[in-house]
């Protein structure tokens, strides 16, 4: 099962392990997570690199060209979230975000949902905000 589970909605709560992030890698993160609850393949497309690799919660790997496909598959959705105890590591053109999501998506006509943490990590390349790579593993329940 394919699950583009690369998700990322920033919390209000800053923890002691997390940090401030700048404005426009805020906007970034904000505009991708709103693409993923949408299906907006071109937004999506602009924001993860050319070389964007994700580890799905169930050990598979995908390129850029697989995430995308998923949101094409016919009633494909991935429902709006909070992330909780967020992770946010930032340094020069780099940073890591994630932390911890109840997931729930419409995929194949069935409802499901998983407890994940998730991890992106983003690079500023050509003056915007790239998701460069995400990992997404599953909580034991």
């Amino acid at each position: 099962m394919k699950l583009a589970a690369t998700i990322l909605v920033l919390s209000a709560a800053t923890p002691a392990h997390a940090v401030e992030l700048p404005a426009d890698l805020v906007n970034a993160a904000h505009a991708y997570d709103q693409a993923q609850f949408s299906n907006d393949i071109p937004t999506l497309e602009r924001l993860v690199a050319d070389d964007y690799v994700l580890v799905n919660s169930n050990g598979t790997v995908e390129n850029k060209q697989q995430f995308l496909a998923d949101f094409n598959l016919p009633g494909f959705k991935i429902d709006p979230y909070v992330i909780e105890q967020p992770v946010r590591k930032v340094w020069g053109d780099g940073a890591v975000i994630g932390g911890l999501v109840h997931l729930s998506w419409t995929q194949d006509g069935k409802h499901q949902t998983r407890v994940l943490r998730v991890a992106y990590v983003w690079a500023k390349r050509d003056g915007g905000w790239k998701a460069t790579y995400a990992q997404v593993t599953r909580v034991p329940q």
